[in-house]
């Protein structure tokens, strides 16, 4: 495996490869992001190419009172993980490298699609995910992105946009990989303390329980929706939003709604973050 961290040595990596799969990460990696770069590793080999990890915490996607300064940068570790799930070529770019000047210029999603759930909450989130998504877009070329399914909006925002700018690419998303007891996995689960992991689980078992109380009456659900969030508040979480919406879009479900729907939520337990969702197939 060969580790890069500038666009000199990445595009003498890249000259003669033919068929590129990607997995953009910002690093601290768990078996989540393995299990990504695990299909990249597939396609790259079906298509006689490589496989290739980017590592990059994103400024740009931090808000002013989140989490940049302290988000584990693990790049050691994570470069040995990711040579044991087959990885080619890990790209791993210091800031002044991807961003030589100030990013003036940004891919801006459209609100109705970015400023709802986790947009409401975190403003400029989908711009900045999308202007560096874009950046690797550019500089990689790869034929396939892998992505995973816990960050749904995020998701559907990138395949928009790789959809709205024609790029030739393949947008695969997988399944949410999860712990034994169901806990949705990602790297701010690390800032958990013991007695608040245990009850991080909380999240995802609202949300299934709710998922499953909807697809058995068959009813949009806002009141049931309403009804998981007082409960979580009850057991001591502090919650963003419950919300029921199109898979198609993210629009709001309402009693005359047809189709798929996916229940998506964000809440903190202490002082961490957690999202999570669950599709309803009809």
């Amino acid at each position: 495996m060969k580790i890069v961290h500038t666009i000199k040595a990445l595009n003498e990596q890249l000259a003669d490869v033919k068929y590129k799969a990607l997995v953009p990460t910002m690093g601290n990696l768990h078996e989540g992001h393995l299990r990504l770069m695990d299909a990249a590793h597939s396609k790259s080999q079906l298509h006689k190419g490589i496989s290739i990890a980017s590592i990059f915490v994103n400024r740009l996607q931090f808000g002013p009172h989140e989490d940049f300064d302290r988000y584990p940068r693990t790049l050691e570790n994570d470069c040995a993980l990711l040579a044991k799930r087959g990885c080619d070529l890990v790209f791993a770019p210091d800031e002044s490298e991807l961003y030589p000047e100030p990013q003036t210029y940004k891919v801006s999603p459209p609100p109705d699609l970015a400023d709802i759930l986790e947009g409401h909450f975190r403003p400029g989130f989908f711009t900045g995910v999308c202007t560096v998504v874009m950046k690797l877009f550019s500089l990689i070329q790869p034929q396939s992105a892998i992505f995973g399914k816990k960050d749904y909006q995020q998701l559907m925002i990138i395949k928009k946009m790789v959809k709205q700018f024609n790029l030739p690419i393949d947008i695969l998303g997988l399944d949410t990989l999860r712990a034994d007891d169901g806990l949705a996995l990602s790297s701010r689960n690390g800032y958990l303390s013991i007695e608040e992991r245990l009850k991080a689980v909380e999240l995802y078992q609202s949300i299934q329980n709710l998922a499953q109380l909807i697809k058995a009456r068959a009813t949009h659900g806002i009141e049931l929706c309403q009804e998981s969030e007082k409960k979580l508040k009850g057991a001591g979480w502090a919650v963003d939003y419950i919300s029921l919406c199109h898979q198609s879009d993210l629009s709001l479900c309402t009693p005359s709604s047809k189709g798929n729907w996916v229940v998506l939520a964000a809440a903190k337990i202490g002082k961490t973050r957690l999202i999570d969702n669950i599709e309803i197939n009809f």
